[in-house]
């Protein structure tokens, strides 16, 4: 008989990281529900450590999303080489968007310092009634009285201040200096937005692959609209809304310093900013129009009203249409909701994200309707062709 090896079971067996291992038994867990639970603590952990780096990274998305078309040329003419694209693509946003803005921040800062130095002034001694607003006709005497009562006497302006916010003019003061301290936190969520969007840039091909191949997986029905839907309602949303009024703020507001209003940088922010909710601009420089009118500029009131007239016109009929990437038009409500929802949660980069982020929520609601629709009347379409069918067949 040949010599067979027989298993020792008196041979100590293997040792293991956390001791000898026993017989096989059933898990407390199942595999599959421990992965699930473990991948979300996972994210969850994610989420609370770089909670901080969702803002840069966001706006760096939005931005990648809106100048995707442009950096698909620019990598052309780059032959390809996606770090080289990446690199003349953050140095082209460094020099057209994000100078401008960090310059008209630091302006509209200093200017409104000026403003918050007067109120301080006028709270400790007084400050008389505009000339220009007792001339106004009909409105001018109400104005004069109330303006004596709550600004012109000493300490009613602070009186006013505290009722209404429960804080003293100079709490106040002290709050908006420091807040001009924290330009220092502006400018460094501007530098993560940046390094994030250079990746967007660089791996943004190889990404959005991935996303889709796990978009299937989740929506394998409705993920191929969706995701076609996204990056039509962020380029016309960005383009449409948000750059051209920082173009109309921009252009508005060099009109505010040719016609010699005071503060015509801070002026000219609110005026693009009020241009993202409908009606905005006009408003804004209608308004300053009016002011000139009633401080004795005449020429300059006119020539601002009629400038931004022309200007607002043809922006809508020519530029407006041509940036707009598709027919995504929110109404008034979700973009109001946007813009105050955006800089109330995410500070000035709101701005851009706020009403993004609600475009996204109308267009998918959309989509959602035009499926329900389609259910709807899909039967109804078969039962209507197969009527004429039936007829005849019975003939």
């Amino acid at each position: 008989m040949n010599d067979v090896s027989l298993p020792n079971n008196n041979i100590q067996r293997e040792s293991r990281w956390l001791g000898p291992s026993g017989p096989a038994r059933t898990p407390l867990i199942p595999s599959i529900s421990a992965a699930r639970w473990l991948l979300v603590l996972i994210v969850a952990a994610g989420v609370y450590f770089f909670y901080g780096f969702a803002v840069p990274v966001l706006a760096a998305l939005v931005i990648g999303f809106a100048s995707w078309p442009l950096y698909s040329r620019l990598l052309a003419r780059a032959g390809g080489n996606t770090t080289i694209a990446a690199t003349i693509a953050i140095v082209l946003i460094i020099a057209f968007l994000v100078l401008p803005i960090v310059f008209a921040v630091t302006y509209t800062t200093g200017e409104v310092r000026e403003w918050v130095a007067w109120a301080v002034h006028a709270n400790r001694s007084g400050a008389p009634t505009p000339q220009w607003i007792i001339a106004l006709p009909i409105a001018g005497p109400y104005l004069d009285e109330l303006w004596t009562k709550y600004i012109g006497s000493p300490g009613s302006m602070g009186e006013v201040i505290q009722a209404v916010s429960g804080a003293n003019i100079g709490n106040i003061y002290r709050a908006i200096l420091a807040a001009g301290g924290g330009a220092f936190h502006l400018l460094l969520t501007l530098l993560f937005m940046l390094i994030a969007l250079f990746f967007v840039y660089r791996d943004g091909s190889a990404f959005s692959q991935q996303i889709d191949m796990l978009g299937e997986r989740i929506l394998p029905n409705r993920w191929e609209r969706i995701s076609r839907v996204v990056p039509a309602t962020i380029s016309s949303t960005v383009m449409g809304m948000t750059l051209i009024a920082i173009g109309e703020g921009i252009v508005l507001g060099v009109a505010y310093w040719i016609a010699g209003v005071p503060s015509p940088v801070t002026l000219g922010v609110l005026t693009g900013i009020m241009a993202l909710i409908p009606g905005g601009a006009p408003l804004s420089f209608t308004l300053v129009s009016v002011y000139l009118l009633a401080s004795g500029s005449h020429i300059a009131g006119i020539g601002l009203f009629v400038w931004g007239t022309v200007e607002l016109f043809i922006v809508d009929k020519t530029l407006r249409p041509k940036l707009v990437g598709g027919p995504i038009k929110l109404p008034f409500l979700p973009t109001f909701f946007g813009l105050v929802g955006g800089v109330k949660t995410m500070g000035f980069l709101g701005l851009f994200i706020g009403p993004v982020l609600m475009a996204l929520i109308v267009a998918i609601w959309r989509e959602w309707m035009h499926e329900v629709r389609n259910a709807e009347t899909g039967p109804q379409v078969m039962i209507d062709e197969q009527a004429p069918r039936a007829s005849r067949a019975a003939e």
